[in-house]
């Protein structure tokens, strides 16, 4: 009863910031800095976010396109370039295989500023600079090392005798992968492309430095509405709580694999 009651607990601990921004969107301007905690809800924050209110300035639904195909083609770049290369990981050892490894992890952990300067000055030479592209190739630094990673420890669990029955039935290693190899890791890749996205939709720094306005996120768009003399904080709720949507909608989607996936490969790893 003991652990039941600290469960409920934290939960209420942990959910309390999403209900307070559930609040806030639904708080008019005039009474946002009311002490009062009672008001009348109102939808003007969503209607506002979505480009239907009075206050037009921020194209919001834009920055929302944006993210989408951006974080999109990210991970499905990086699972074309890591599905093979975690395979190979997986498959071949080598000496200095693992430091290879690691070093690809690297570029996960490594703090994005310590990149940004050099990146910002490459991209205005080559042009990339606030293009769908440049933001598709950026977020490889993100989302590839991950896939990677996570992916190489459900090619490990896989028997290798599986692929060498595939190559006496006469496919080739092209076919044995694709045939063999990827239907039963296809757990894995829903788990991983699902934390792929979701990193790769949350990231601020990359976005802010590297684009102006044409490829601009959500994570950078919803800053917007604090701008100006008076900040809105109900606008910016509300746009957080819409570029929650697209996440929690795939997880949704997919957790049947999702559950399978991290409690065979990503956990275990």
């Amino acid at each position: 009863m003991a652990a039941d009651g600290a469960l409920i607990v934290y939960f209420v601990f942990a959910l309390f910031p999403v209900v307070w921004m559930v609040i806030l969107s639904l708080k008019p301007t005039n009474e946002l800095f009311s002490t009062y905690f009672s008001f009348t809800p109102t939808l003007d924050a969503y209607r506002t976010v979505l480009g239907a209110g009075d206050d037009r300035g921020v194209p919001f639904p834009r920055f929302f396109v944006n993210s989408l195909i951006v974080s999109v083609g990210a991970v499905a770049l990086s699972l074309v370039i890591g599905l093979p290369a975690a395979y190979a990981a997986a498959r071949w050892r080598f000496r200095g295989s693992e430091n290879l490894m690691f070093t690809l992890l690297s570029f996960r952990f490594a703090p994005e500023l310590t990149v940004i300067i050099p990146l910002f000055v490459l991209y205005q030479k080559l042009g990339l600079f606030d293009t769908y592209v440049g933001m598709v190739w950026v977020l490889q630094l993100v989302t590839l090392p991950l896939i990677v990673w996570i992916m190489r420890s459900y090619f490990s669990d896989l028997s290798p005798e599986l692929e060498q029955a595939a190559l006496l039935d006469g496919y080739t290693r092209k076919q044995a992968f694709f045939r063999v190899v990827l239907p039963l890791v296809k757990p894995g890749i829903a788990a991983v492309s699902l934390l792929a996205f979701i990193f790769a939709w949350n990231n601020f720094v990359f976005p802010l430095i590297l684009t102006s306005s044409n490829a601009q996120t959500v994570t950078v768009g919803a800053l917007s509405f604090l701008g100006g003399d008076r900040p809105k904080y109900n606008l910016t709720a509300a746009a957080a709580l819409i570029s929650a949507v697209p996440p929690l909608l795939l997880a949704l989607t997919i957790q049947r694999y999702l559950v399978r996936g991290l409690s065979f490969g990503a956990v275990k790893s």
